[in-house]
């Protein structure tokens, strides 16, 4: 269970009754945000909720009702301020009706471009056959989903070293995307759109070992779709945040340069503290490449138009 106990700008998120991080205003209030975008000059910034609040292990109706609640709440910030602020809802994807239903009230009454999900929903990886009537429902709505790893093993060998974040997260990640791929999602969803989060995790370094695997060993690799994994480069998005110049290249290469969107994790640790610095530092990037990478493929991901924010 999670709950927010807020003091002197400050709040303590806790979980199962420990501290599970210590978060500041601009976790909660658009004003600070705003100031904060001001002096790192973003001009707009897409809005979802903290992972740890997907609660997808909670009674599905529960997990209806806080999903609602975090909806209602950022829909009315984005309101507030349309030209700043662009959201992504939340859905309780355990229970796939009820998310359909989230999903058409996010779209439709809301206004959000997308929505937010995890890395996996409990038990179910994203190939999951149970979870098809909801990558349906994007497609016929034209809603994007942005996936960001969660509920990463946090005990044994993970326990120390903050592996869970500088490991774990990458692991989810690259998991998500290779059960997309050869669970066949692509293929039987050929308009769903698709972002993952910390710039692909470990999938664009491990890309040519995954793809000669599955070449290899066809029989464990191809059972539920035997398409070649490569034609699926170019099919779906990842975010830029690598913190490195020889990953972003890398990156570029394999994820394709309109295929990279602008992440910053903000306002977290592992977040990039200079929004756009990384693409900006990079002398070999064209100044068309990097307005790509900091706006154009964003709003190309999104279905938004530029005039929309000027």
């Amino acid at each position: 269970m999670a709950q927010l106990l807020r003091y002197m700008g400050q709040a303590k998120m806790m979980k199962d009754g420990k501290v599970f991080r210590v978060i500041q205003e601009n976790c909660w209030d658009p004003e600070v945000r705003i100031k904060e975008m001001d002096l790192s000059g973003v001009t707009v910034q897409v809005l979802s909720t903290v992972p740890v609040m997907f609660s997808y292990w909670a009674k599905p109706q529960d997990t209806l009702d806080l999903a609602q609640i975090l909806n209602n709440d950022l829909a009315a910030t984005v309101k507030k301020c349309p030209k700043r602020f662009i959201g992504l809802g939340t859905l309780p994807l355990q229970a796939p009706d009820l998310a359909v239903k989230e999903m058409h009230r996010c779209v439709n009454e809301l206004g959000f471009p997308g929505v937010q999900i995890g890395s996996h929903v409990n038990e179910w990886d994203l190939n999951a056959p149970e979870l098809y009537d909801i990558y349906a429902a994007a497609e016929q709505l034209n809603c994007c989903l942005f996936v960001h790893p969660w509920d990463m093993q946090i005990d044994g060998r993970m326990s120390k070293y903050w592996f869970p974040w500088l490991i774990g997260m990458p692991t989810e990640t690259t998991i998500a995307i290779c059960s997309m791929i050869m669970g066949g999602i692509f293929e039987k969803f050929p308009k769903l759109k698709v972002c993952f989060a910390h710039g692909g995790g470990a999938f664009p370094y491990t890309a040519g070992r995954i793809f000669h695997g599955f070449n290899m060993r066809p029989d464990l690799c191809a059972v539920d779709n035997n398409v070649d994994p490569r034609k699926y480069l170019g099919s779906f998005y990842t975010d830029s945040l690598v913190h490195d110049r020889g990953a972003l290249r890398l990156l570029t290469s394999v994820i394709g340069e309109d295929k990279v969107i602008l992440g910053t994790d903000y306002p977290f640790p592992l977040g990039e503290l200079e929004p756009g610095k990384l693409i900006d530092s990079m002398e070999d990037f064209d100044n068309k490449l990097k307005d790509k990478l900091k706006a154009g493929n964003a709003l190309e991901f999104l279905g938004l138009n530029r005039k929309q924010f000027e």
